[in-house]
């Protein structure tokens, strides 16, 4: 049974999925859709939005090769692997999927930060006030069950990127915490040097 997750809010998911090993996260969203400004006026750019794991040691980016991203699929450890870019969003369910393998991912992480930026927000001037329906859930991969969903209500107008939520290791137990904080880092770069 999935729990519908508020922000803030935190779920246990070793405890409640015993013998859980492996986790697909997906990351979904739906474009607003814009009104034409007139006949002749260009049609408005698709916004292609990009989630990206990073792969934290007590609590800090060791290296850029923890971010795993459309430029780097799969993590050194093989335990975090990106399933490919989403250029547009378009189409039901996840739009964007991270499989991570966590009865295999190395002791020395601690933490696995989920976020998502928009491509080239400022010169596209394009914001998450233009996303609707934007979700990140958890699903065991064992018999697809999703364990937790997270659905972003807040209105993030004017924000380039959001910290949709992170999955972490406590006393040997994995678990989900739902951030849903927006920011104006402008890429992966940015969202990353944040946890330098």
């Amino acid at each position: 049974m999935s729990v519908s997750l508020q922000k803030g809010q935190k779920v246990n998911l070793s405890k409640e999925n015993a013998g859980l090993s492996k986790v697909v996260i997906g990351l979904g969203w739906d474009e607003v859709q814009q009104k034409k400004k007139g006949f002749f006026s260009p049609k408005p750019q698709d916004i292609d939005c990009d989630a990206s794991a990073i792969i934290l040691t007590n609590g800090k980016l060791a290296d850029k090769s923890d971010v795993v991203y459309f430029g780097n699929l799969r993590h050194s450890s093989g335990t975090i692997q990106h399933m490919g870019d989403n250029l547009t969003g378009a189409g039901e369910g996840d739009d964007e999927q991270i499989i991570v393998d966590l009865s295999h991912v190395p002791s020395q992480y601690d933490r696995i930060v989920l976020v998502v930026n928009i491509y080239q927000a400022i010169q596209r001037k394009q914001h998450f006030g233009m996303i609707q329906n934007a979700f990140i859930r958890l699903v065991d991969d064992r018999n697809n069950n999703e364990m937790c969903r997270y659905n972003l209500t807040e209105d993030y107008s004017g924000m380039t990127a959001m910290i949709f939520g992170e999955v972490y290791r406590h006393n040997g137990e994995w678990k989900f915490n739902a951030i849903g904080q927006g920011t104006n880092d402008t890429g992966i770069g940015d969202l990353a040097n944040r946890y330098m």
